[in-house]
This record gives structure tokens, C-alpha cells and sequence, in this order.
């Protein structure tokens, strides 16, 4: 069985290699991806706006998206690259484990280049299958700030 660790790890990976099928394998059936506009201070995707809340249907949505060859945001194509440093286990049982890796985030489209900074909190499920992502929470540093148009996945 995979270490959580690593699952965090080969998810950062899948999207720089734009692998977005085998990385939308990683959640959970009831899984979310969730950015707060606030950062660390927004304690739900309810009481206030985000810059993303997705379940896996709207993920796979901008999966499908993204592969289309006719997606106008997709010319030229954005490129990724995930500097994860060493994730903390917060929380582990045998059924789940909650993790927190403060990270750096580069994408680049064309001569444009888009630097982030946060950290990313995965809550995680044992499936049969092995973890599964069942939330993944970034909370960027000066998440409130006017950003540019992020078009993978942070």
C-alpha cells in the first residue's frame, strides 16, 4: 500500500505531465478541489466565495476541457510545475489520513509565466483501490489578491 506521502507526490506529478485522467483517478467518488479566496481564514466553500470548488464532476469537466484541441485558453499550451517540499502527516488512522505541504507553483502559457505560493492540505481515504482523495484545499499566500487566469490545476 502506498505511503499517503507519496500519493501527494505522484498527484503534483500527474499535472505537470498532464496526465489530467489518471490525476482525476486520485479522488474520491465524494471528492472536492477547493481554493478559499480567503486562504487560511475561510473556514468553509460555503459562507464565502472561492476561486474553485469543485466535485469530480466539474473536474472532470475541465479534464475534458483541457484536452479539447479547439480550447481557446489552450493556445498556446500552459505547462506546469509543482516544488512540493516534504508533506507532514497531521493526521493518520487506517481509514484515513490528513496531510499538509507547503509548496511553490509555476504555470506557464506563451511568453506568460504565473508564480504561487500556499500550501495544500489533502484530506485522504483508504478504498479498496488504495488513498483516494477525498478533499484537496489550497490555501494560497494572498489568496485575495487580483490573480491571473489559472488554467491547470494548482
Amino acid at each position: 500500500m502506498m505511503d499517503p506521502r507519496d500519493l501527494i507526490a505522484l498527484e503534483a506529478e500527474l499535472i505537470d505531465a498532464k496526465r489530467f485522467d489518471e490525476w482525476l483517478a486520485l479522488f474520491a467518488e465524494d471528492g472536492h478541489y477547493w481554493v478559499p479566496l480567503l486562504g487560511a481564514a475561510q473556514a468553509d466553500p460555503f459562507s464565502h466565495n472561492s476561486l474553485a470548488y469543485e466535485d469530480r464532476l466539474l473536474l472532470q469537466l475541465r479534464v475534458e476541457r483541457l484536452k479539447n484541441p479547439r480550447a481557446h485558453s489552450q493556445h498556446p499550451p500552459s505547462h506546469s510545475q509543482h516544488v512540493l517540499q516534504p508533506s507532514r502527516i497531521e493526521q493518520q488512522s487506517d481509514d484515513e489520513a490528513r496531510l499538509r505541504t507547503p509548496f511553490l507553483y509555476v504555470e506557464a502559457r506563451g511568453q506568460d509565466h504565473v508564480l504561487l505560493s500556499g500550501t495544500a492540505h489533502h484530506h485522504l481515504v483508504r478504498t479498496p483501490d488504495g488513498w483516494r482523495i477525498r478533499e484537496k484545499r489550497i490555501d494560497l499566500l494572498d489568496a485575495a489578491r487580483a490573480l491571473p487566469a489559472i488554467q491547470l490545476f494548482i
